[in-house]
């Protein structure tokens, strides 16, 4: 997750992985770890949000640990 300053408003942009779980769609923030789930890859995208919004008002001190960089986020093939 990173952040950058908008109008004097701290916006913050996380990397998310979304699986389908059955009937629903889980979302999670990779730097964060917030989990969240819904019944459509949009839905769980927003539930995502909100949760995320919720644990940085509730965690300061998470706010202050974020990178300014995004991570890497790449693939791995195992044989096996």
């Amino acid at each position: 997750m990173f952040y950058y300053c908008y109008n004097r408003i701290m916006k913050y942009k996380s990397t998310v992985v979304i699986n389908k779980e059955g009937k629903w769609f889980v979302a999670r923030s990779v730097e964060l770890g917030v989990t969240t789930q819904g019944k459509s890859v949009e839905e769980a995208q927003e539930n995502l949000r909100e949760a995320i919004e919720l644990y940085l008002e509730d965690m300061p001190k998470a706010r202050q640990e974020l990178s300014k960089q995004s991570p890497i986020v790449t693939s791995l093939e195992v044989g096996v």
